[in-house]
């Protein structure tokens, strides 16, 4: 029978750390309720001995949610543990995370300290959080680089004081899969009250261990990981919490289970992403834009035909719509196939063969084939288009800023213009005004190519049609112009069944 396996989210706390990923109250709130939604077990909402905003965001998430057991980060000092005990005087579950280093290093170097003086600085902590709160965890911070014996020690008199939860960080990111195994074998046989509370893990990714260290820690006996969205976090990151709990849906042999809702994952991802301001990498597993697209040929095929071929996780059981097939000089006739359906063009046998024929010379000069790539390859095959063409962009500031756009539509052209914030918003809604899309543009990344004043920008956007997903690409040293290519594209690929009307 499968054990509980307590998911502590971190990222309110420890992701929060990241330079330029700091929230207000109300933004942390919507975090929080979306991590409720997710089914987090316990959040760490802040540390609030750091700053008011800290302490304030902590007062205000234990109002704002009733499910998850709220956690606050204090210092092993009695003014961080009564700052955080009433911030937590709201929480229907609160728990108070204490803690001190117990690695060499930050004994001689950080504390200026003995081991003997760092055992009683730790019972002292934790018996005055228990004062205030039942649910106590000790944080033996840098417990990767620390002595076994040692660990076991300062592990066991923080038990007998208290402590309902044993927090064993790797701080630094040192460790290996089996080593950080190795230190939660070592405490679960050498630990005599260690049955009296639970051994949590807390990983970070330096040497991008971190998901390998909690999975190692869960099959050595941990029970409460903790970890952060999208893997955000100081450095380079904390354990990701999708990464984990998926691997851990994906064997079945490791004997724990969660209460993670999976199919949220994808867009609790997107929400933290937008409001951190902190783009998710294309090739992240789970999460990322490539975690489930394909462009060689091979794969393509084989997932047409069963997706399980080459993939072992159902995009489904996170969030994301379906898998996605990318058109390059790799593809093979099931993808090309497979888009031009999506398009509402049926072609079979000869004409397939001929199309397939020129699509491979013009993947072989362009990187980006798109659905205007596609109706001009099999034109002769059709009476009709319903592709849109961008033919003219320009916009100017006369206080305030003015665009106009002119779209082409099959065999009829359209103009329209629009008011916005800055150029991009007003060209945008003036491409909405001619083609009315019941659509949400829910990513919009900008990334620079070269770099100097002449730079070229390739723009990256995603738009959802219902929970549809769909992606436009462009690249030009106007980002105006960029952007409003990558808005077409991206409308494009809009299946003719479910395309936008034309105003």
């Amino acid at each position: 029978m499968s054990e509980k396996l307590w998911i502590f989210d971190t990222t309110l706390r420890d992701g929060e750390q990241v330079p330029g990923c700091q929230l207000n109250t109300r933004e942390k709130i919507v975090v929080a309720k979306a991590l409720e939604e997710l089914g987090v077990d316990i959040i760490e909402a802040g540390f609030p001995i750091s700053s008011p905003g800290d302490f304030n965001s902590v007062v205000e998430i234990s109002k704002a949610v009733s499910n998850p057991i709220i956690c606050a980060l204090s210092r092993a000092v009695e003014k961080d543990i009564e700052v955080a005990a009433e911030a937590l005087k709201y929480a229907k579950k609160g728990r108070i995370h204490t803690g001190i280093g117990v690695s060499p290093y930050h004994i001689q170097y950080k504390l200026r300290s003995t081991p003997e003086d760092i055992i009683e600085r730790a019972v002292r902590a934790v018996k005055y959080a228990k004062r205030f709160v039942e649910d106590v965890e000790f944080y033996a911070e840098d417990a990767g680089r620390a002595e076994k014996e040692f660990l076991a020690r300062i592990v066991e008199q923080a038990i007998k004081a208290g402590a309902t939860v044993i927090n064993i960080p790797d701080t630094t990111g040192y460790t290996l899969p089996e080593q950080y195994g190795g230190i939660i074998r070592h405490l679960k046989e050498n630990v005599s009250n260690i049955d009296k509370a639970i051994i949590a893990t807390h990983c970070h990714n330096d040497l991008g261990m971190a998901t390998a260290n909690t999975i190692s820690g869960v099959q050595h006996g941990a029970r409460q990981v903790e970890v952060t969205i999208n893997g955000i976090g100081e450095r380079a990151g904390n354990t990701s919490m999708e990464e984990v709990v998926m691997a851990i849906k994906c064997h079945h042999d490791i004997p724990v289970e969660t209460s993670i809702v999976t199919p949220k994952i994808y867009e609790t991802s997107r929400l933290i992403s937008k409001l951190m301001n902190m783009p998710v990498q294309p090739n992240k597993a789970i999460v990322g834009r490539n975690a489930f697209a394909h462009s060689s040929g091979i794969h393509q095929d084989g997932v047409l035909k069963h997706r399980e071929n080459y993939e072992i996780i159902d995009p489904k059981e996170v969030g994301v719509h379906e898998s996605s097939i990318v058109l390059t000089a790799r593809s093979g006739r099931a993808a090309l196939k497979h888009h031009l359906d999506a398009l509402g063009v049926v072609l079979e046998g000869e004409a397939l063969r001929e199309v397939y024929e020129d699509f491979l010379v013009l993947a072989d000069s362009k990187r980006d084939i798109g659905p205007k790539d596609l109706m001009g390859l099999v034109g002769k095959y059709i009476d009709d288009s319903t592709l849109i063409e961008l033919e003219q962009v320009s916009y100017q500031s006369n206080g305030s800023i003015q665009a106009e756009v002119k779209l082409k539509l099959g065999d009829q052209s359209h103009h329209a213009s629009s008011t916005g914030n800055g150029p991009v918003d007003a060209v945008l809604k003036a491409i909405e005004k001619i083609v009315k899309p019941e659509i949400e543009l829910e990513e919009f990344l900008i990334q620079a190519i070269t770099a100097g004043s002449d730079d070229v920008a390739k723009v990256h956007m995603r738009i959802m049609q219902g929970k549809v997903p769909y992606y436009g690409f462009s690249s030009n040293t106007d980002i105006v112009l960029a952007s409003a290519q990558a808005f077409v594209d991206a409308l494009n690929k809009i299946p003719v069944k479910n395309k936008v009307t034309v105003a």
